[in-house]
């Protein structure tokens, strides 16, 4: 009977870890420096799966409303925990900073 209830808890927890399309938000940045941060959220248990060239995109069209022509990513990602609950987080934001180029 344990094994089956252990299997079953292995079981959901498998399952509830799926696949979950995120789309990057501008949640910062600055206009003088010519930068823009682009963000997304997930939960403990989602994978998420960002669509890198709509993430750039927006970066785009916010330097480009500053007078930029294009958007480049640079100095990679970062990930914070958003909301703890006990010992773990339970939701992450990752954060990718984007450059503006082309002359304002």
């Amino acid at each position: 009977m344990e094994k089956k209830i252990a299997m079953l808890l292995g079981a959901a927890i498998f399952l509830g870890a799926c696949a979950a399309p995120k789309e990057m938000v501008a949640t910062g940045g600055s206009k003088a420096d010519g930068t823009v941060r682009m963000s997304y959220e997930y939960g403990m248990f989602e994978v998420p799966e960002v669509n890198a060239a709509q993430g750039a995109a927006a970066a785009t069209q916010r330097c480009a409303a500053w007078g930029y022509k294009e958007a480049e990513p640079f100095g990679g990602a970062t990930k914070d925990c958003v909301d703890r609950s006990g010992g773990s987080c339970d939701r992450w934001r990752v954060t990718v900073e984007y450059q503006c180029t082309g002359t304002p």
